[in-house]
């Protein structure tokens, strides 16, 4: 049986060539070079082409190159009774936590407002706040919530975060349930979406959401693009429910050169770029994926195709 890479163009080459040291001796086919798909057993996939799972049906492993997976789960053809597993490397979360943390010092430390002076050759300073005096609210306290969530406490945050199910995290608030949402909305300085996309959170960056947020808040959406609803960010702005976003995802990408986002000062975008495996991260986890799968041991990162992560 044969081995399958469908990859992102960030990787490319560099992934595949990784793929083949970890798996010496398998027969490793690149997209769209697949030949007879009956013959391919194990996938290696950054974002299913369409029709594609019709053509491999003898599927017994699929591996994300990511940690999201609603793009698997929106394709009615995925089979559903073969392992979906997502990457789980720690660099991954650490990376992501990297990118909240600065973009949330960035705000925290009046960023904007001084690009501002810059451009109009203006000396202002202003009044400098503690870290503690700032709450950011996490939707999401998974590996890479979780993770955010640690760091910005140990930064002296204030840190809340939002789950549906009770947890326990040292230094960070956690707030559950709807009645929780509204706690942390109301009270966050700066609002940082990390939730899975699945059906209940497609659209959950919404005009309701931001009326009950605190006034000038900050929204830095590092989750999916389509947690937002594009048509509601301007008014919120506009209206002062918002003072800022920071965006990494959209719901089209690249996001199109019209694209009214593109001209908002208020609205830094960033090109889908605030966290990725390694190429030799990605390429060992295939790898003993695909071992455990052939031994029947339990896989790391199995995806709950109910739940959606």
């Amino acid at each position: 049986m044969a081995i399958l890479c469908l990859l992102h163009t960030l990787f490319g080459p560099r992934l595949f060539q990784a793929v083949a040291e970890a798996l010496p001796g398998e027969e490793v086919r690149v997209w769209p070079d697949v030949g007879d798909g009956r013959e391919v057993s194990h996938a290696l996939i950054w974002r299913p082409q369409p029709g594609l799972f019709d053509a491999l049906p003898n599927l017994r492993l699929v591996c994300a190159t990511g940690a999201g997976v609603d793009h698997f789960l929106a394709d009615p053809t995925y089979p559903r009774h073969v392992p979906l597993v997502r990457q789980i490397d720690a660099g991954f979360a650490r990376r992501m936590a990297d990118y909240v943390l600065a973009w949330t010092l960035f705000h925290h430390r009046d960023g904007r407002h001084y690009q501002a002076s810059q451009h109009s050759r203006q000396w202002q300073p202003r009044a400098m706040r503690d870290a503690g005096d700032i709450t950011v609210g996490i939707l999401g306290l998974g590996q890479m919530g979780g993770l955010a969530a640690d760091v910005l406490a140990h930064h002296g945050f204030c840190v809340r975060g939002w789950v549906q199910r009770p947890q326990a995290r040292p230094g960070v608030t956690v707030d559950v349930g709807p009645e929780g949402l509204t706690q942390l909305l109301a009270a966050s300085d700066i609002l940082v979406n990390l939730l899975p996309l699945t059906p209940a959170t497609r659209g959950i960056l919404c005009r309701d959401l931001f009326q009950r947020l605190k006034p000038g808040a900050v929204l830095i959406n590092v989750g999916r693009g389509p947690h937002l609803v594009e048509a509601d960010l301007i008014p919120a702005l506009d209206h002062g429910h918002l003072s800022a976003a920071v965006l990494d995802v959209f719901q089209t990408e690249p996001l199109p050169e019209d694209h009214a986002f593109w001209g908002d000062p208020r609205i830094t975008i960033t090109p889908h770029v605030s966290s990725s495996a390694s190429e030799t991260t990605v390429a060992r986890h295939f790898a003993d994926a695909i071992r455990r799968e052939r031994a029947g041991e339990p896989l790391f990162g199995l995806v709950d195709l109910t739940r959606g992560y």
